[in-house]
């Protein structure tokens, strides 16, 4: 759905930003992910800030789908679950103070402000203000990107939405001539690296 707010951190801007690498984002997953880990470590309240967070980070706009319906919320709550279990409760602190910092600066919670309300407050927190919440925000982002454009196996990049906007066709084994012409844009491949066991598709 479309919100009728002009955003001010917008698809280009996640994506051109410094702590993009787009081949470690291809590739920085946990390798123990091939069997599918229930997200189950939030709580509804927690899941709300995270996909507000995330789908400002990386906006449903006229490029394609955002972060929420790539599934990042769900890539995101697999890596808590399993390889980063013990970032867990630093990233729960970070969506409170997250949401506290929006109760006390705007006076209601950050799932019930406006998008363009939201993105003020995460360029404040970009900026260091307030102190404290720099390097949560850092590391959410860091996480989005991650389940934006890595390999849809691990639960993201549902039907290759990231690999699409940032024109990466996936993995080939081989290329025909036609393929690596550079007049011709690359045809998308869709497959994930590891084969069978795609989510979300």
């Amino acid at each position: 759905m479309k919100d009728s707010h002009k955003p001010k951190i917008s698809r280009r801007a996640v994506i051109a930003g410094a702590t993009l690498i787009p081949i470690a984002a291809i590739k920085a997953a946990p390798q123990s992910a091939s069997s599918p880990i229930p997200a189950t470590v939030f709580s509804a309240e927690q899941r709300g800030i995270l996909d507000a967070l995330v789908g400002r980070l990386i906006p449903n706009d006229e490029n394609g789908p955002g972060a929420v319906e790539c599934g990042v919320p769900e890539y995101i709550d697999r890596c808590l679950a399993d390889y980063l279990a013990a970032e867990k409760a630093a990233f729960f602190e970070g969506l409170s103070s997250l949401d506290a910092f929006a109760r006390s600066s705007q006076g209601v919670a950050f799932v019930e402000l406006a998008p363009d309300k939201q993105d003020a407050m995460l360029m404040a927190i970009e900026s260091n203000q307030p102190p404290g919440l720099f390097g949560f925000f850092n590391r959410a982002r860091r996480l989005t990107l991650e389940g934006m454009f890595g390999d849809p196996i691990y639960g993201g990049n549902k039907n290759y939405a990231g690999w699409d906007l940032i024109r990466y066709p996936g993995a080939k084994l081989a290329v025909a001539p036609e393929d690596q012409s550079m007049k011709t844009p690359p045809k998308p491949y869709r497959r994930s690296v590891y084969g069978g066991g795609e989510h979300g598709h």
